[in-house]
């Protein structure tokens, strides 16, 4: 889920070829971060942020972070790598490469028909102009794919996206794939959703797209329908799925859909940016997360911790391995990371700007080749330099993640650390 996102572009740009010798040199060294420690110093106090966690990681080392402030204004725990946030959309690449895995595996390909394992998804209309009436329809030309799923180029539409009939229909029939608050928070509230996620795909299937499959990058609910294949292909939860094939064994303890009794004192406060104010709109001790979610949302559903999340992260930027197991193919990482968009697709709607896009982030080219992630509607941003084999993130909770302009000014002051690490070498 994602509420008018921005994407912090990463790490990549100006990071050439020539720097690898001194990269090499670097991962030996302490890492400082002034830059980016003096920008969360600036965005943590009265009147700012209650706290916020930021970090890098260099290959084959733990990351660093740094941490201030406490979990909410009124929450004297301490902001750390273990503190829990609702990370929205940065859940859309975890739910990617899982796929990408099975593709490896050999039991989904890459441009498969989705109704190959969805049949309800076969005959599908499409609105004759985008977000337009719902009796204006013409038949799909082409049958979604697993890559449309992936890239946003299915032709699905988003509650959080849509204007018009579409939206209507969507929030009406509980297709609102995500969750904010208990209370009703203006721009940020889109209704109920439908429970179950067999129930949530098939019905999703009775409306119409927004887009012919394969021709448009549309910001979508496909990598949460791709939640429901991954269901059907294993034989398992999602949910469990994930659990048992990446979280168990990359060692990630603190990711899940529902946050537990046992871990509230971890959960952030979500704050909502109304008028320039921060308003608590999902405090720990009365948060959403604590109940069980409709159905384990893979676009948007995820907690976790900045520590865990750099876990996935690392496990990345070291094809597929972490702490000397293999988790993931190496094949697998490699194509989820690279861009995957259909030849021909119109990329001007995209987020941050026309890039590559692979399994459920954006890819990087030009000066930002080998860069992949993605970022979260209230205010999380991971990514990780697959040349470098970096890795970086930004953890605070507010929404909308634009309301203020600290995620541009983190990549500045991270671009800004890194470089200055790089070219300290005698």
């Amino acid at each position: 889920m994602a509420l008018r996102l921005g994407v912090a572009a990463g790490l990549g740009a100006g990071l050439g070829a020539a720097l690898l010798p001194r990269l090499a040199w670097a991962v030996e060294q302490p890492v400082a971060l002034p830059k980016v420690t003096a920008l969360v110093d600036r965005w943590v106090g009265t009147g700012k942020f209650p706290g916020m966690v930021a970090s890098l990681g260099l290959p084959g080392r733990e990351a660093q972070f740094v941490a201030r402030g406490a979990q909410g204004f009124d929450d004297g725990t301490a902001m750390g790598p273990d503190s829990l946030f609702r990370i929205y959309s940065m859940t859309k690449p975890v739910t990617g490469m899982m796929a990408m895995q099975l593709i490896e595996e050999g039991r989904l390909a890459l441009d498969q028909p989705l109704a190959d394992v969805l049949p309800a998804w076969r005959d599908m209309r499409v609105q004759d102009r985008y977000d337009g009436p719902l009796d204006r329809l013409h038949a799909a030309p082409r049958p979604i794919t697993m890559r449309h799923l992936l890239t946003h180029t299915s032709g699905i539409g988003y509650s959080i996206v849509q204007t018009g009939p579409i939206r209507d229909a969507y929030v009406k029939q509980g297709l609102v794939p995500g969750q904010v608050s208990r209370i009703e928070v203006p721009g940020l509230t889109y209704g109920a959703p439908i429970h179950g996620l067999d129930h949530f795909a098939d019905r999703l299937a009775t409306l119409p797209l927004v887009a012919d499959p394969g021709t448009r990058w549309s910001y979508s609910m496909g990598l949460d329908v791709m939640g429901r294949v991954i269901e059907v292909v294993t034989g398992k939860r999602f949910d469990a799925y994930l659990a048992e094939a990446l979280f168990g064994p990359a060692g990630m303890t603190s990711t899940e859909f529902r946050v537990g009794p046992g871990d509230v004192r971890r959960l952030t406060t979500n704050y909502g940016a109304l008028g320039g104010v921060l308003v608590p709109i999902d405090p720990p001790e009365s948060s959403v997360y604590l109940d069980p979610p409709a159905f384990p949302f893979g676009g948007s559903g995820l907690v976790s911790s900045p520590r865990d999340y750099d876990r996935f992260l690392r496990l990345l930027a070291q094809g597929g391995m972490i702490d000397g197991r293999r988790v993931l193919s190496e094949r697998a990482v490699a194509l989820g990371t690279s861009d995957l968009l259909p030849p021909g697709v119109d990329r001007s709607h995209m987020i941050a700007g026309p890039s590559g896009f692979g399994a459920g982030g954006r890819v990087g080219q030009g000066a930002e080749a080998g860069i992949f992630g993605w970022s979260g509607a209230a205010g999380t941003v991971g990514m990780v330099d697959m040349t470098h084999g970096l890795r970086s993130q930004l953890f605070v909770q507010f929404m909308p993640s634009d309301a203020l302009p600290l995620l541009p000014e983190f990549q500045t002051a991270l671009k800004a650390d890194v470089m200055a690490l790089m070219e300290t070498r005698p």
